[in-house]
């Protein structure tokens, strides 16, 4: 029975992969701050390793053991400025490297889309962005998308120099059971049943279910040739804008009202788009800013081919019931 190590156990992203990696019947260690708060995995038989990331030897001692590291813990919107970001995303990793280096296992680090940059991920050519797609410089500000570029980097720099066998996936917005993040934010716009489409909400959405995220997480550690490559898991189905807010709306048993914004005025900055972006996005980005406008009204740009063809990535969840299921959670836990 192989054993892992789960940082990030207690997040929306790390609940999932603990529930696959039980399902299919490893051993799992759990590697948490406060035990207090993880007695659902506890009881779930969860082994708990007490620790930070930021703590080299716990994080060390945690790993001892363990076949795979999977690395999903992450600062995503904490307040403060780029030491924010740099400690918990970046040293967290270098010590993730370490750790899995020490215990001889392969290590999966959560990585993500915004390591593309912003505006840069729309091609003029309409081709989808792929793995082979140039990185564009990053905006002084970009603290989040700076921290992941540079923490994957160290992640692929550490495989190629055999310190340890490493790989990287990039998931675009994570949605599911357990998010304290975009559902919740959603789910506060959408019970009031009144919800603004931009461009009659008909673009893709760049969303992807945890589940879906963490079934490529498994597949990637159990591929050899994966090592030092890194994986979009960015599109698992297309579902419209349009598609998700109604999804969400029958999940929380609310009907919804659509409430057509013209696509020229919301990039005009006009006053409704002010009032949905920080109930997307909050404070991850400008309200008025053209990368939370073009997420809502844009089709998703990613390609995961790379992922279906060399993991053979297979998403066992569908946003038919992913959706529905994740705003029920919330509306039942919040």
């Amino acid at each position: 029975m192989p054993t892992a190590l789960v940082t990030g156990a207690t997040g929306l992203l790390g609940h999932h992969v603990v529930e696959r990696l039980r399902r299919d019947g490893w051993a799992v260690r759990a590697f948490v701050r406060e035990p207090a708060r993880a007695g659902a995995l506890s009881r779930a038989g969860v082994e708990l390793a007490t620790g930070d990331t930021l703590e080299p030897s716990g994080f060390a001692r945690a790993a001892r053991g363990c076949d795979v590291v999977f690395h999903t813990a992450a600062a995503v919107t904490p307040s403060g400025g780029w030491d924010a970001f740099r400690k918990p995303n970046i040293e967290g990793t270098r010590n993730a490297i370490s750790a899995a280096a020490a215990a001889k296992a392969r290590l999966v680090h959560v990585s993500s889309v915004a390591v593309y940059g912003g505006a840069a991920r729309y091609r003029e050519s309409g081709a989808k962005t792929d793995e082979e797609s140039s990185l564009a410089p990053l905006g002084d500000n970009a603290f989040y998308a700076r921290s992941k570029r540079e923490s994957e980097a160290l992640v692929l720099a550490a495989h190629a120099a055999g310190r340890v066998w490493a790989t990287a996936v990039r998931p675009c917005v994570i949605y599911g059971t357990h998010d304290r993040q975009f559902v919740p934010r959603l789910a506060r716009l959408l019970q009031r049943g009144f919800v603004p489409l931009v461009g009659g909400g008909r673009s893709t959405l760049a969303v992807v279910h945890a589940a879906n995220v963490a079934d490529g997480m498994v597949r990637a550690a159990a591929t050899d040739a994966a090592g030092g490559r890194a994986y979009n898991l960015a599109n698992d189905f297309d579902v419209t804008v349009e598609q998700f807010f109604r999804l969400g709306c029958a999940g929380l048993g609310v009907r919804m009202h659509k409430v057509p914004v013209p696509r020229g005025l919301a990039r005009a900055g006009l006053g409704v788009f002010q009032l949905v972006a920080p109930l997307l996005f909050g404070t991850r980005y400008n309200a008025v800013g053209s990368a939370s406008l073009d997420f809502i009204s844009r089709d998703n740009p990613f390609s995961s081919e790379r992922a279906r063809r060399e993991l053979g990535w297979a998403p066992p969840v569908r946003h038919e019931t992913g959706v529905p299921d994740a705003f029920r959670w919330w509306a039942l836990h919040h």
